[in-house]
């Protein structure tokens, strides 16, 4: 045998050992996804770790269904590492996932900002803490139940999109970093839809097999964001002016943060002969400013906070021809990004988009692979 040739052929996470001495912490929502990965990898005999993190008061998420992380879903990943036989415990994160997370959601919405917490909880509580705990457990790598692809690329792992784009997480997972690149494993990236994933949660016999998707982000109870922030910062909701551009008033608002920009129903100022959308929202004054659809679309999008993935620094070159995403929603599109430091920029989007907001994410990708260049915040009103 060659001396370069390893005494174990590489396993499918990468690894020149047996599945046997490889340990792997799996990060388990209680939800379909993770539990089959976490199935998966026990099956193929690794050393797996489940850990569940639980972000928010465990009587609250015993009262809630369907959010991820919830009471129910503790006792559901319990239940899953049982029966594939590997460890599985409960770390109480509350108090960092609300200083890190729902502290800035409910600052951001009074800020007239439309928050992502989803990305926010992966950059700073899963891929973060969470990792280095799986560090300090001594594990190889941490692997999760996200849609996204990683690839060992020329220069270092490659984050790319799943293969179903309608599963794809890229837009949530942008912020990941070549450190964390390295450590991270996502082995559902490769199947085509979500009925592949039920069906190996079936074959495993799991009982989460037909589990619902969760909907909702985690802590906010039917998608009611308005009660959370105002039981985080209590007086929020203020009422003030509906205004148009030029400034006249239209009617009054019980609170900046019940409205999102492009927002077009509860305005509560009908009668008007043409339909009027949310373009701005003015804290400082308390108002909400309304105008026609048009003056929802811009080319023009500022951006900070900017992870950059590619091999050349970000700042190297005046300009960057890729595809973006404004929305998690909406496909790449083309676009150009001209640099202004190492971590802001201005995107130009080839076509003009509605309702961009701050406090959304701007995501990068490769016009010519699945390939994703990390992305930034978009980070002011027009």
């Amino acid at each position: 045998m060659p001396l370069d040739t390893p005494a174990h052929p590489i396993n499918s996470l990468g690894f020149a050992k047996p599945p046997s001495e490889t340990r792997v912490v799996v990060a388990m929502s209680g939800g379909v996804d993770s539990s089959v990965v976490a199935a998966m990898l026990a099956e193929e005999g690794y050393d797996v770790v489940g850990v569940t993190l639980q972000l928010y008061d465990h009587g609250a998420a015993l009262a809630k269904k369907g959010a991820c992380c919830a009471g129910r879903d503790i006792h559901d990943a319990r239940r899953v590492a049982e029966a594939m036989g590997f460890p599985h415990y409960v770390l109480d994160y509350e108090n960092v996932f609300r200083d890190a997370v729902m502290d800035e959601f409910a600052d951001s919405y009074l800020g007239g900002a439309t928050p992502v917490p989803c990305i926010r909880c992966n950059e700073r509580v899963k891929f973060k803490d969470l990792l280095e705990t799986a560090k300090d457990l001594e594990a190889d790598c941490m692997a999760t139940g996200h849609y996204i692809a990683r690839a060992d690329g020329p220069g270092g792992p490659e984050l790319h999109s799943a293969a179903d784009p309608a599963r794809d997480q890229s837009y949530f997972l942008f912020s990941t970093t070549p450190e964390q690149l390295s450590f991270l494993r996502f082995p559902l990236g490769h199947l085509k839809s979500k009925a592949e994933t039920r069906a190996l949660a079936a074959k495993y016999g799991l009982m989460v097999a037909d589990k619902p998707d969760s909907q909702d982000i985690c802590f906010v109870p039917d998608g009611n964001y308005a009660s959370v922030i105002e039981k985080l910062r209590p007086g929020a909701a203020e009422p003030g002016e509906i205004v148009d551009t030029e400034g006249r008033v239209l009617g009054t608002h019980r609170g900046v943060i019940h409205y999102t920009i492009g927002q077009r129903r509860g305005l509560g100022i009908g009668g008007l002969s043409d339909p009027l959308y949310v373009v701005k929202l003015d804290v400082d004054n308390k108002r909400v400013v309304v105008g026609p659809k048009s003056d929802l679309a811009t080319r023009q999008v500022p951006v900070r906070e900017i992870n950059w993935l590619g091999e050349a620094p970000f700042d190297s070159r005046e300009e960057w021809h890729v595809a973006v995403k404004v929305r998690s929603t909406r496909p790449p599109t083309p676009a150009v990004i001209r640099p202004l430091s190492p971590t802001t920029a201005t995107v130009e989007l080839a076509e003009a988009e509605e309702g961009v907001s701050p406090g959304q994410a701007c995501v990068f990708y490769d016009t010519e692979s699945s390939r994703i260049f990390g992305g930034g915040w978009i980070w002011r009103g027009y």
